[in-house]
């Protein structure tokens, strides 16, 4: 039997059978997360599944890039450049920093708005168990980072 997405359509059967990309950006306030609301169970609801980064299922043949490319533009309307972490249980991931005035524009059925928050925030809304895994390594990758040097930070001091 062929498993298929919530609208139907083909989830590939080999591994990895999804991505997910965690977008993250720089604020004056520290790092923000963004995070999409799914509209299935209605606009109220706040367990599994809920809350997620632009996340879903591969078809059938697709490169795993590619899925979480396509992912990310079905889901927030972005273009970004993406680093592949690792596979989770089935799925890849991905993180991909946004610039502050970044715009995120819905297309799809399937979620009914997003956030950006603190990765505190995130983390408390994020479930299940497998999806925060995945948010919190993608965390400590952020982390380890080395930002780049403010140019005007250094002009001024």
């Amino acid at each position: 039997m062929t498993k298929t997405t919530w609208d139907g359509l083909p989830i590939a059967s080999d591994w990895p059978t999804g991505a997910a990309v965690v977008v993250f950006r720089r604020a004056s306030t520290g790092l923000e997360l963004l995070v999409l609301h799914r509209a299935h169970s209605g606009p109220e609801y706040e367990g599994d599944w809920a809350w997620t980064p632009p996340t879903g299922a591969r078809f059938p043949g697709e490169d795993v890039l590619v899925c979480a490319a396509r992912e990310l533009h079905e889901e927030a309307g972005l273009s970004l450049p993406m680093t592949r972490l690792d596979e989770g249980e089935s799925w890849a991931r991905f993180v991909a920093e946004a610039p502050l005035d970044v715009v995120v524009t819905m297309h799809d059925a399937e979620h009914d708005r997003y956030e950006w928050v603190a990765p505190e925030v995130a983390l408390s809304r994020v479930a299940p168990e497998t999806v925060r895994d995945g948010l919190r390594k993608a965390l400590d990758w952020i982390d380890g980072q080395v930002l780049p040097a403010d140019p005007e930070a250094e002009a001024t001091a």
